[in-house]
C-alpha cells in the first residue's frame, strides 16, 4: 500500500506515504490515494490535524517516479501537471494543519508536497531540490511557485536553473524549513508536540487562519497554468527523452537543445 494511515486520541493523522523501494516516489496511485486520504479526512469531523511523513529513515518523497513520468506524452505530461497542482492546492488550503514531518530525501515533487503543507520540519540528513532540469522538464506540482513565495525569487531561481540540492540547514536559513532536528525520533516529538498545541486552539478560527493566509497565495493565478502548460511542452522535448533515460540509466545526461 503507498498510503499509511494511524491516527491518536487527540484526532491527529499520522499519513505515512510509503513505497521504500521506490524512495517513496510519487506515482499516479499515490498522488490518488492521497487526495482519497485527504477528502476522508477533510469529512471526519474527529481528525483535528495531519502530519506528513515518509516511510523509513532515507526518504520523505525522492520525487516523481521517472518510469512512469518518461511515457507520457505532452498532453498527457499538462494533465499530470494539473492533476499534482490540484492535489498540493487542496493541501495548502486544507482547512486543518498539515505538518510535513521531512526525513531523507524531499525532491521535485516531494519538495513540492512538503511546500504544499502549512509547515515543515526536518532531520539533519534532509535534502531538498528541485532537480527537474536534470530530466529536461520543470517542476510541474506548483514547485515555481511555491519556492519563490517561501524564499524569494532569485534564490528560487537559482536552486530550480542549477537543479542544485540544499540540505536542511541552509533550507531553515532560507525559510523554506521551520525547524531542523536530530534523527527521525525526535522529529516525530516535535511535529506532535507542535500539533497537540495547534488542535487545543479553535478549530473554526484555525480554518479561517489558514484561509486568510492562503488568500494571498491564490492557486488561480497566471503562475499555475503557465507551469502546467510548460512542463507539458518539455514532456515534447528530445532533451526530456535524453534525460529521463539517462536517469533510468544513473547517467549524465547530454542535452541537445531540441
Amino acid at each position: 500500500m503507498p498510503i499509511l494511515q494511524a491516527a491518536n486520541t487527540s484526532g491527529i493523522l499520522l499519513v505515512t506515504l510509503s513505497r521504500p523501494d521506490a524512495l517513496n516516489a510519487l506515482n499516479i496511485e499515490t498522488l490518488d490515494n492521497l487526495h482519497k486520504v485527504m477528502q476522508e479526512a477533510y469529512q471526519n469531523s474527529s481528525i483535528r490535524g495531519i502530519i506528513l511523513t515518509g516511510d523509513g529513515e532515507k526518504s520523505f518523497v525522492a520525487g516523481a517516479d521517472i518510469k512512469e513520468l518518461s511515457v507520457l506524452n505532452p498532453e498527457e505530461a499538462f494533465i499530470l501537471a494539473q492533476k499534482g497542482q490540484s492535489l498540493f492546492s487542496y493541501i495548502e488550503n486544507f482547512p486543518k494543519p498539515v505538518i510535513a514531518a521531512v526525513n531523507g530525501f524531499a525532491l521535485g515533487g516531494g519538495c513540492e508536497l512538503a511546500m504544499a503543507c502549512h509547515m515543515r520540519i526536518a532531520t539533519e540528513n534532509a535534502k531538498f531540490g528541485q532537480p527537474e532540469l536534470k530530466l529536461g522538464i520543470i517542476p510541474g506540482y506548483g514547485g515555481t511557485q511555491r519556492l519563490a513565495q517561501l524564499i524569494g525569487r532569485g534564490k528560487a531561481l537559482e536552486l530550480i536553473l542549477t537543479a542544485d540540492i540544499i540540505g536542511s540547514q541552509e533550507a531553515k536559513s532560507l525559510g523554506l524549513v521551520n525547524h531542523v532536528v536530530a534523527n527521525r525520533e525526535e522529529l516525530m516529538a516535535l511535529a506532535y508536540k507542535i500539533m497537540d498545541k495547534i488542535v487545543a486552539r479553535a478549530p473554526i478560527a484555525i480554518a479561517r487562519a489558514i484561509a486568510s493566509v492562503s488568500a494571498g497565495y491564490g492557486f488561480e493565478g497566471a503562475g499555475y497554468a503557465a507551469e502546467a502548460e510548460n512542463f507539458g511542452a518539455c514532456a515534447g522535448t528530445e532533451d526530456f527523452k535524453i534525460g529521463t533515460i539517462a536517469f533510468i540509466n544513473k547517467e549524465e545526461p547530454k542535452f541537445t537543445g531540441k
